[in-house]
């Protein structure tokens, strides 16, 4: 493939150009946006270098000049949604109300790009967008007494469990789009059998539980439970 690598490279090392030649037709910024275009549409695995050049206007073979591997777009990809976040507050000194803010950015954003969840990983976690969320997280743990490798555990931590919850959230709202019946009525359906199998005496301890909170779950309330738990194991 044209301008394909022969050696590992990270493509924020490579020029976009050259000091040679004519100026490009098209920068990492445009395949990346027609990128996030086709995957908000119709989902990442719609996202293919024909698929964008088609969005684009260009012939396929074309985009390897600027963009070697689809791998490389992905990444291209997670750093133009990773701009979408607001860091522009500085830290206000409460460093679980200031992470905690930032996971609420990360799951909306996550929820306006379902495919992302399907990326998250280590191996796109240090493009320019992604370097400045975590300068930013690492400013707002200032005042949390541990080392800076407990720091980026936390923000790890923190990130899987909110990647971990948006994909059980967008995988539900799939599912419920798929059934040929209304969400109410599946549930109703289900609350029904597991009524009947509690009233059986065979389940005490599930019985107790669901005498003691009947429902329904408030999911953005537990979202937060949940994170605050797992803030509340690095306090000190």
């Amino acid at each position: 493939m044209a301008g394909r690598p022969a050696e590992p490279e990270v493509i924020w090392a490579r020029p976009e150009r050259t000091g040679r030649g004519p100026r490009p037709a098209y920068t990492r910024a445009d395949i990346a946006a027609a990128a996030v275009r086709i995957a908000d549409e119709r989902g990442i695995d719609a996202v293919s270098m024909r698929h964008v050049a088609a969005e684009l206007g260009c012939g396929t073979m074309s985009l390897y000049n600027y963009v070697p591997r689809k791998e490389d777009l992905y990444e291209l990809m997670v750093d133009v949604v990773s701009a979408e976040y607001d860091l522009t507050a500085e830290p206000s000194g409460d460093w679980r109300a200031d992470l905690m803010a930032l996971t609420h950015q990360t799951r909306a954003l996550m929820h306006r790009h379902p495919w992302l969840p399907r990326l998250m990983s280590p191996v796109y976690g240090f493009s320019p967008n992604a370097l400045r969320y975590l300068e930013h997280c690492l400013a707002c743990l200032d005042g949390l007494d541990a080392t800076y490798g407990t720091k980026m555990e936390l923000v790890a931590m923190v990130n899987g469990m909110v990647t971990t919850y948006v994909a059980n959230e967008l995988a539900t709202a799939e599912r419920s789009r798929s059934l040929p019946w209304s969400e109410q009525q599946e549930q109703a359906a289900r609350i029904g059998y597991l009524s009947r199998e509690i009233a059986t005496g065979k389940y005490p301890r599930m019985a107790a539980s669901f005498a003691e909170d009947a429902g329904p779950i408030d999911l953005d309330a537990f979202f937060d439970r949940a994170l605050g738990r797992v803030l509340d194991s690095f306090a000190r």
